[in-house]
């Protein structure tokens, strides 16, 4: 997924701290770093690290030391859900406070809801509400230095924001529109009425904000990188950069510009989708001129229903939409949360089938770039889904990086084969809530791929992930019994009938008659092989028994060493009572660092 750099912060120095708890090693990158105050906010920087640090060695204490400690476990596991609670509301708080990177961040973890738990998601749902608005003389501060006399620009210019986000806010106002000549003769006149635009202003000192932030959430990232499961599964530093990237042109507004005229010609074809058109007279890099096309917020659902407006409609034409930008223009709107999303009754119209509507998109900071081998990795994947074919589809998830290096692609073929056998068909209410029974089945099935849990995040999918949650969840609001198999069938067949029509090159042809050609041959050295006696017969073990011998050398491991603990305690014991107090304690506390060590 491309992004083309629109700004970045300077590399910091610290030194680092380390220390080893069992295998987990963690390194702390301590807050005597070298800063360069012209560039960042001390102040800030180390409260983002405080914050960070104190949840890291929460995380630590309660669920990767206290969780493996036989005593502790199930208090660990029923005060769970409380303290990822509490950790969410006091990062909510910190991001509100703070604002800038630290609302993106928590609006990333709040759509994160295939990943993330779910008292950490509902605590943080709320936080684009909670964004504070910037005074209005910060905000004529910005508009006056990029555009001098703002009343040549706007006869009216609403001082209460229509919105407030983590990097600006916008107003609504109405352009100063100039009718007639304008050479100063009594026919020149000045126009009463202008169009109504929405202006979008960057918040003041937002560059140094995002700098400060991003430096210090990548020292978090290399923290985290300490951990080896997460280590060997995501390369924590890359994605913080595809996030740096996005975060620096959601600041060149001019690049927000292209983007939007990018996505007017994309569906310039489509009447029932509205881009807004872009005043490039009115916008420079910090402040965005577009045209006023505000309707029913697409998560009004009272204001829908009294227009008219069929929510299932609503739910479909959306994901038409990123069907069509996902598989076939490879340019996608990469925030569709509801404050970016309306809907647009047509008046005069009217149907059997509801109020006819139009579907509008707006801020186009965040968008994402699909490089042509992803996207035919992509395509492919909806083409193996259409046709129900597992390897094919696991196939295309490895060239695309989500599996481990080594990892069993013929068990995952066969996990995968048994999924789409569940859920083909189903609804997304059905989808979102399956039988506990069938989840349960599965795990047990599978229950080698779960322990070896042999997946890895992709660095290019982080804001396309973060799209398709936060558009499955929206479509789940509006209609949960909506079914998205028929996008799924119809974009896969296009794209199936697409290669259908392709010209049948000689370079195919060959392809195809090459190993017939070979074959006469081949047969031919078998034969010669095997006259010679050195023809050799390799067989595959079967994976299955490979699992279950590797689960039972596990359980005998375990089994010996929880022998080796209790005979050290029943020692202990003996040597007490005998009156050897200073063995006995030796004994009792041999038996617990091994039990220790063998549970982290």
């Amino acid at each position: 997924m491309g992004h083309r750099k629109a700004g970045g912060f300077a590399q910091t120095k610290a030194k680092p701290l380390f220390f080893e708890i069992g295998p987990l090693s963690i390194t702390i990158m301590t807050t005597a770093t070298q800063l360069d105050p012209a560039n960042l906010d001390r102040r800030r920087y180390r409260k983002i690290l405080w914050f960070f640090g104190g949840a890291i060695a929460r995380i630590i204490w309660w669920d990767l030391l206290l969780a493996r400690i036989f005593l502790f476990r199930a208090r660990v596991r029923g005060s769970r859900p409380e303290r990822f609670r509490r950790l969410a509301r006091r990062f909510r708080d910190l991001a509100v406070e703070m604002g800038g990177v630290m609302i993106k961040l928590g609006q990333f973890f709040s759509s994160r809801v295939d990943v993330l738990p779910p008292e950490i998601t509902e605590e943080l749902a709320g936080l684009q509400d909670e964004v504070p608005p910037v005074p209005m003389v910060a905000i004529q501060e910005v508009l006056a230095a990029e555009l001098g006399d703002v009343s040549r620009h706007f006869d009216v210019f609403e001082t209460e924001p229509l919105a407030a986000a983590s990097l600006g806010q916008a107003h609504r106002a109405r352009l100063a529109t100039l009718a007639g000549a304008s050479d100063g003769s009594p026919n020149s006149n000045r126009e009463s009425v202008g169009p109504m635009v929405i202006v979008k202003v960057q918040r003041p000192n937002i560059e140094d904000t995002v700098r400060t932030d991003l430096a210090a959430l990548n020292v978090v990232a290399r923290w985290v990188m300490r951990y080896p499961p997460i280590r060997r599964r995501a390369d924590v530093p890359a994605l913080m950069d595809e996030f740096a990237a996005t975060l620096w042109e959601e600041l060149d507004y001019e690049l927000e510009a292209d983007n939007a005229e990018h996505f007017g010609r994309l569906f310039s074809d489509d009447p029932n989708v509205v881009v807004p058109a872009v005043h490039r007279e009115h916008s420079t890099g910090r402040v965005l001129v577009l045209q006023d096309v505000t309707g029913i917020k697409i998560t009004d659902f009272e204001a829908l229903d009294r227009a008219g407006i069929d929510r299932s409609q609503v739910a479909m034409r959306l994901l038409d939409a990123y069907f069509r930008m996902i598989f076939k223009e490879g340019f996608f709107h990469a925030d569709p949360h509801p404050g970016n999303l309306f809907v647009l009754p047509v008046l005069g119209r009217g149907g059997g089938d509801g109020q006819p509507f139009r579907l509008a998109f707006v801020d186009f900071g965040m968008v994402g770039h699909i490089e042509e081998l992803m996207g035919e990795n992509l395509r492919k994947v909806l083409v193996s889904v259409t046709q129900r074919d597992a390897r094919s589809l696991t196939e295309a998830y490895d060239d695309l990086g989500f599996f481990l290096p080594n990892a069993d692609l013929e068990r995952i073929t066969e996990a995968q084969a048994r999924v789409l056998d569940e859920i083909w068909g189903r609804n997304l209410l059905e989808l979102s809530n399956p039988d506990p029974r069938e989840v349960q089945e599965l795990g047990r099935e599978f229950r080698d791929l779960l322990f070896e849990f042999p997946f890895q995040v992709p660095r290019d999918f982080i804001y396309l992930g973060r799209a398709m949650g936060m558009l499955s969840g929206l479509t789940s609001l509006l209609d949960p019994t909506i079914n998205p198999w028929r996008l799924v069938e119809r974009y896969g067949r296009e794209i199936i009938r697409s290669r259908q029509q392709r010209d049948f090159s000689l370079q195919t042809l060959l392809a195809l008659v090459r190993p017939i050609l070979a074959l006469p041959g081949q047969a031919q050295r078998v034969l010669a092989a095997a006259e010679a006696g050195r023809l050799r017969v390799q067989s595959q073990p079967d994976p299955q028994l490979l699992r279950r011998l590797d689960r039972l050398e596990r359980q005998v491991t375990r089994n010996t060493w929880t022998v080796i603990v209790a005979a050290l305690l029943v020692c202990g014991t003996l040597l007490y009572l005998n009156g050897s107090v200073a063995l006995s304690i030796s004994a009792w506390v041999l038996a617990a660092v091994l039990f220790a060590w063998r549970s982290i």
